[in-house]
């Protein structure tokens, strides 16, 4: 297994190092089917037509991980939209995509954006925790069936600018499996307790999620921190929306 701090990270612009990327893209997520496919020629005319492919490569000069991603507009707001970062098996949870995710920063702020955007499965906590709790990007928008395969997304809006996280609120309770799901309200703050292995969300629970979360967000509150209460719990945290 390589050493994350020996990889080299930068722009990705082989052709080979696309075709690379497209693979690793099926064999970290197991997609099979050709609609889950990433297409070379696409990475090539994102990266060349206002957005960019940033990849880290081992000693050996093999690809272990990606990100890609393109200018967005929307609400009359510009900004760099993050579509996927993905890392081999064997090197995640070791802040490589961390530097991905910095390295995407770098790009973008050198081409005057200031914002970047991303979503995420929210019932994969650690997700939520690196995205929240470690870069301090803040959950503004809840997109049911965002797809079209069911599944909803947290859509975050990170500001490039803001060097370090801002301090999440304190919890205020303790939670049990029986909260997964359902909103706590304490003033203009709230949680929402979510299982900490996905292994664990049930169809209830999603839905639980689903209502909780579109209330919070509707409320103007928005996901500022993500963090484990202990091995079965972790808590998602709001705010209001101008921290």
């Amino acid at each position: 297994m390589s050493n994350p701090g020996d990889l080299h990270v930068g722009p990705i612009t082989a052709t080979s190092d696309l075709t690379s990327a497209s693979q690793l893209y099926r064999d970290v997520f197991g997609y099979t089917k050709p609609e889950a496919s990433l297409n070379p020629r696409l990475l090539k005319a994102l990266a060349a037509n206002g957005g960019s492919m940033v990849g880290a490569w081992d000693a050996t000069g093999a690809l272990v991980a990606f990100g890609y991603g393109f200018v967005g507009h929307a609400g009359g707001d510009t900004y760099f939209y993050s579509q996927a970062v993905v890392v081999a098996d064997g090197l995640q949870g070791a802040g490589l995509g961390r530097r991905i995710k910095n390295e995407q920063r770098r790009l973008a702020l050198a081409d005057g954006l200031h914002r970047m955007r991303w979503a995420y499965n929210p019932v994969l906590s650690r997700n939520a925790h690196f995205n929240l709790s470690v870069l301090g990007a803040v959950g503004r928008w809840f997109v049911p069936d965002c797809y079209g395969d069911g599944e909803s997304r947290m859509v975050v809006d990170w500001d490039l600018d803001q060097a370090h996280p801002n301090p999440s609120p304190q919890r205020w309770a303790e939670y049990t499996t029986a909260d997964w799901g359902h909103a706590d309200r304490n003033g203009r703050l709230a949680a929402v307790p979510v299982p900490a292995n996905r292994d664990h969300v049930s169809p209830e629970v999603n839905a639980a999620l689903d209502e909780s979360f579109t209330a919070i967000l509707a409320d103007g509150l928005v996901a500022v921190g993500c963090d484990r209460q202990d091995h079965r719990t972790s808590v998602y945290l709001f705010a209001e929306a101008d921290r």
